[in-house]
């Protein structure tokens, strides 16, 4: 089952209605995706994942701003977080930098959902691969990921 597939079987099962847009170009980053779907930047919900002492963190954030790393670290008590190489996010979600979903890996990674994310009642985040987005609300985020909330700008 390809990265989408498991994205899409993912919302389903969970119970999100979520409609899921494939564009003919890739949508890698966050101002990409909000000028493809006619969005604001900030309803972006980024799916990064970070290095949290060799474990992987998806760390779900408003494509606004960056994430404060050593504010993270000190969140999920953490001697140091950095950016996750490529092949270390493909091993942990089974999916691409540039097209991760915040749902459908291999098993459920430890998440933060970026509090910053509520000002915008719906959200588009990466539906598995560079050329699919789905939209989905907070409170769908906070379940799919079974994350906690926190301010990670």
């Amino acid at each position: 089952m390809i990265a989408v597939e498991r994205v899409a079987a993912a919302l389903r099962d969970a119970g999100v209605d979520a409609e899921v847009r494939r564009f003919d170009e890739p949508v890698p980053t966050a101002a990409a995706a909000a000028a493809m779907l006619g969005c604001d930047v900030g309803a972006i919900a980024n799916s990064l994942v970070f290095d949290a002492d060799g474990a992987p963190l998806l760390v779900l954030a408003s494509g606004a701003h960056r994430v404060d790393t050593a504010k993270v670290a000190a969140l999920v008590r953490a001697r140091r977080v950095r950016r996750a190489s490529a092949e270390f996010v493909l091993a942990a979600t089974g999916q691409e930098v540039g097209g991760v979903a915040p749902t459908g890996h291999p098993t459920p990674l430890r998440a933060l959902v970026d509090v910053d994310l509520t000002a915008h009642p719906l959200l588009w985040a990466g539906g598995g691969d560079h050329h699919t987005m789905v939209s989905l609300t907070y409170a769908d985020l906070l379940r799919l990921t079974g994350g906690d909330e926190a301010a990670i700008a």
